[in-house]
């Protein structure tokens, strides 16, 4: 399966201000799918402006065309199946099925905490990020739903007309753990990590790569116990978070040899980030759109 070229863009510019011009210019780019997180605040974002990932996309998916859009990623920590497969079900038929939702446990940041609850256990997450995903595959596939799970419930939630793309809109699953792992080989269309955490401060390019080779490996572990092909499953890098950091958008030939190692491990989709001064996203504009517009013809 050929490489893609996707970018996440963090939703702290006001739409006026420069918000629509980069989701416009990342259509003019070629970038296969344009994502942004879906959180309340973020680390060193969390006292300047930051906007919602669900109206940002909707008003993205009104001035693009060919643009996929999604999340990397929506989480439990402050969302309900129920409404969140309402909100989906709109952003698909707005967008006329470009919608992709990246999914994810969640962490112990800012939405953790913002609705007031105590952070969650690593067990509790897991254990509602199952029963979230599950619950959610159901909503967005079936025009009405009951349930009653141990975290989350629906009574006669109804979902009609459903999604545009059948039978549902696409899941990315972030997952790296061996519950997550089987989540995305039963739930996903893709699969989405950052590499090794504990690698970020200390570890090499070449360690990140070993581990998350092992990663895949374990992916692949988890598809054949449910007997499903694993490479049917896209594999999603969202960079900036291994010991590279954000190296390999120094220039061209950085990139292009940062995005081959990661495609020899069967990855068919690299995330950049949208360059943003004075951040750890920090880059050089005219460099980031060349590899945009350069770097999958180097690698194909």
């Amino acid at each position: 399966m050929s490489l893609r070229l996707s970018t996440v863009i963090l939703p702290y510019r006001r739409w006026s201000e420069g918000g629509r011009q980069a989701w416009q210019r990342a259509e003019e780019l070629g970038f296969h799918t344009a994502y942004t997180y879906d959180h309340l605040s973020w680390r060193s974002f969390r006292d300047g402006p930051w906007f919602g990932a669900v109206p940002t996309l909707t008003a993205a998916a009104a001035v693009t065309d060919r643009l996929r859009l999604g999340t990397l990623v929506t989480s439990p920590n402050f969302r309900h199946p129920v409404n969140l497969a309402k909100e989906l079900i709109s952003l698909d038929d707005i967008s006329g099925g470009r919608v992709t939702l990246g999914i994810g446990a969640g962490g112990t940041g800012f939405d953790a905490t913002a609705l007031g609850q105590e952070p969650w256990t690593p067990r509790e997450r897991a254990d509602r990020f199952a029963e979230f995903v599950t619950l959610l595959d159901q909503l967005l596939t079936e025009d009405s739903v009951s349930y009653e799970g141990d975290f989350y419930s629906a009574h006669e939630a109804r979902n009609v007309p459903g999604c545009v793309q059948h039978p549902r809109l696409p899941f990315a699953v972030a997952a790296t753990g061996p519950r997550g792992l089987r989540l995305a080989a039963r739930h996903g269309q893709a699969w989405v990590t950052t590499g090794d955490p504990k690698l970020y401060e200390n570890g090499t390019p070449e360690q990140s790569v070993q581990a998350i080779r092992g990663q895949v490996g374990k992916l692949a572990d988890a598809c054949a116990e449910i007997g499903r092909d694993v490479a049917g499953l896209d594999k999603i890098l969202l960079t900036g978070f291994t010991p590279d950091r954000g190296r390999p958008l120094e220039s061209l030939d950085a990139f292009v040899d940062f995005a081959g190692r990661h495609q020899e491990l069967g990855f068919t989709e690299i995330v950049v980030h949208w360059p943003i001064p004075d951040s750890d996203f920090a880059a050089e504009e005219k460099v980031f759109e060349q590899i945009a517009m350069e770097a999958l013809a180097q690698l194909h």
